[in-house]
Formats: C-alpha cells, structure tokens, sequence
C-alpha cells in the first residue's frame, strides 16, 4: 500500500470513529456541545453591567452606614474591568482612602472574592497575586455578582480595620442584592 492511501484510509477511519462517537452522544448533550461551538465563534460577548442607579443605591447605603459606625471612609464602585464608576468620599475621609478604596473593589472584582478572604490566602516569602499592581489584600473589597460572574466590586477605606471596610461594603451590597439576577 502506498503512503498516499494508508493515509487516506487512516483519515477515514478516524472519521468513522469520530463520526460514531459523535452518534452516541444525547441529543442534549449535542445541542449543548453546539451551542459551546457557537458561542466560541461568537464577535460579540454579551457581559452583565452594575447600572448608574445600582452603584449610587450601594454607595449611599455604604456611606449610611459608615456614619452609623462613626466611620470616615471612600467608597468606589468600579466595573468588571476594574475602571472606576463611582467615587464618593464620606466627610472626614481621610486622603489615602479613596485610592485604597479604588484597590479594594478592583481586587475584589478581578478574583471574585473579598478582599478579607484572599488576605488570608497570601504567604510571605515569594512571588504571589499580592504582587499583582493595582491590588490591595485587605478587608473591605466585596464582589458584585450576576448570574454567578463579578460584574462590579464595591471597596471601602478608610476605618481602623479592614473587617470594618467590609461590613461597609456589604451593607452597600446589601442595598442590591435582591435586584441582581
């Protein structure tokens, strides 16, 4: 047999193979393996938004709050790709808040956790995501999510603890929460 046919009759019968498997799939388990393929070859990728409206509710409630806790603190709101969408400096805030504020909700949203529970995950000693620029590992960075993705991060800075920072943000989170699908 010929280089030229053995090949061929290798391809075919690969193909018959493939063919076979792809046979014995479900009929669900094909749709869903097309609409993978489809949405792989897709321009356009459709990703969820925090609106204006939602981020000025979780800013004003977290802003309530820090008062009510005698805080003086920064909120910032930023986006899934971390630019920043609100920015609301509390009265007596400190000059160093909002920018660890900014930090905050970007960590929190490019991991999709609290900033207080990936703190607790860095070691020292080497290289690790606290190296990463633009991050800050300490409390007070909370995830907004829809339809199990971040889609925004809420940070707060400026009180005597990052536990303190966070139960701000979760009270600005809170203000949503019923309204994110």
């Amino acid at each position: 047999m010929k280089i030229r046919t053995r090949l061929a009759a290798g391809s075919l019968a690969g193909l018959a193979v493939l063919a076979g498997a792809v046979a014995a799939t479900s009929p669900a388990q094909a749709a869903e393996a097309h609409a993978v393929r489809a949405a792989a070859s897709e321009p356009v990728v459709q990703t969820g938004t925090l609106s204006a409206d939602a981020a000025l509710k979780i800013a004003d409630a977290a802003l309530k709050e820090a008062v009510k806790q005698k805080q003086r603190v920064s909120v910032v709101i930023v986006d899934r790709s971390g630019a920043t969408r609100l920015v609301l400096k509390g009265d007596g805030a400190g000059p160093q808040t909002e920018e660890s504020a900014r930090r905050k909700a970007f960590t929190a949203v490019s991991f999709g956790r609290t900033t207080s529970e990936l703190g607790k995950g860095i070691n020292g000693g080497g290289p690790s995501i606290a190296d990463i620029p633009g991050t800050l590992f300490l409390g007070g960075g909370v995830p907004v999510a829809s339809g199990g993705a971040p889609i925004a991060g809420i940070g707060v800075g400026g009180a005597p603890s990052g536990d303190i920072d966070e139960s701000i943000a979760q009270a600005g989170l809170k203000a949503v929460a019923g309204q994110l699908r």
